[in-house]
């Protein structure tokens, strides 16, 4: 699994690579701010969304949180499941709006 910060990624995402963004955080945590086209499975769904992610299996794959905890679990365990390529936004949606978009929310 691929470890990338805020700035990292969005010059990563800046190049036009096509992507998946899953975001395992919980639905209250998407007020503070999310990630465009992200899909919000929270982290203990994450197991029973497996046959619909399993389209994704050989794409490269963003898992994102708050602060990169739980999203390096997920991306852990999604290489489990033969998953590819998986990168885990160290820092996560709190990195992201220090470090990137100052309009979302550290919380």
């Amino acid at each position: 699994m691929k470890q990338m910060n805020a700035v990292e990624l969005r010059d990563f995402l800046a190049t036009g690579v096509t992507t998946v963004k899953i975001d395992v955080r919980e639905e209250i945590e998407l007020q503070f701010g999310m990630l465009d086209d992200a899909i919000h499975i929270p982290m203990q769904s994450v197991p029973g969304q497996l046959n619909t992610l399993e389209e994704h299996k050989n794409k490269t794959v963003i898992v994102i949180c708050r602060s990169g905890k739980r999203s390096d679990q997920i991306g852990q365990f999604l290489e489990q499941m033969g998953f590819s390529d998986i990168i885990n936004l160290v820092g996560g949606m709190n990195g992201w709006a220090t470090d990137v978009d100052a309009s979302m929310t550290v919380y």
